[in-house]
């Protein structure tokens, strides 16, 4: 898939330089350029090839809401505001996401894994943020959401799909996940574990800990690859 092009739009400086800081950690993402000018960004959004706008909503002469209206269909918005009074407001604006600031690295990259998705979906004819896992039976097959999976581990001969819901077991392998899961989302820590990065709470030398609470090893085999990503995703 190629990087998702973005732009910055915000009356402060110091938002823009923290936007651009996180941009650079993550690699689909490509900075074309940032602006405090509204108006410039309208020009700016007819002119180049733009899949995402980090939108300030409080600015001068144009507010964020209303030039997310101008350039409405165009590019994807995920608002950067201090206020959550403008959240329904956003939503009902399909924006992407809602930051309210200061936010962390994780939460900013959480937002912008949305926009992957969306994009992935919409240039593949194929839904590939969901998969039917099989059960008992023939015929029998559950869907499980990319976006709800914790981690995956391997029993034996079957496979525990961990979801923030419930649990999903199948007759399969650890190794047809890895091959097929994305790596931008879900990464090997053990051989008997692939962990979804965006549910990573913490992390040790020897374990990481994931959004429901449970602690899982860190293989010395996958050590060095798996802090090599973390590393990259580094504030």
């Amino acid at each position: 898939m190629k990087n998702l092009k973005c732009l910055i739009v915000d009356d402060e400086t110091p938002p823009i330089r923290l936007l651009e800081s996180y941009i650079k950690k993550v690699p689909f993402l490509e900075l074309v350029g940032s602006t405090s000018n509204p108006v410039e960004a309208i020009g700016i959004i007819e002119n180049e090839a733009l899949d995402l706008l980090f939108l300030d909503i409080q600015m001068p002469t144009i507010t964020g809401i209303q030039l997310s209206k101008i350039v409405k269909d165009k590019v994807s918005v995920i608002f950067t505001t201090a206020y959550p009074k403008f959240a329904l407001e956003s939503y009902e604006l399909n924006a992407v996401d809602y930051l309210l600031k200061p936010f962390e690295f994780e939460r900013f990259y959480s937002a912008v894994l949305k926009v992957k998705g969306k994009n992935k979906a919409q240039s593949s004819t194929n839904t590939d943020d969901f998969i039917f896992i099989k059960t008992d039976g023939k015929n029998n097959f559950e869907k499980v959401f990319l976006n709800d999976i914790l981690y995956i581990e391997s029993l034996k001969n079957h496979v525990c799909i961990h979801t923030v819901n419930s649990q999903v077991i199948t007759y399969n392998t650890l190794k047809n996940f890895e091959t097929q899961l994305s790596k931008d989302l879900f990464i090997k820590t053990h051989k008997s574990y692939i962990v979804s990065i965006k549910n990573i709470v913490k992390t040790t030398t020897i374990s990481v800990q994931m959004s429901n609470g449970n602690e899982l090893p860190i293989g010395e085999t996958y050590k060095k690859y798996f802090f090599e990503i973390i590393n990259k995703l580094m504030f």
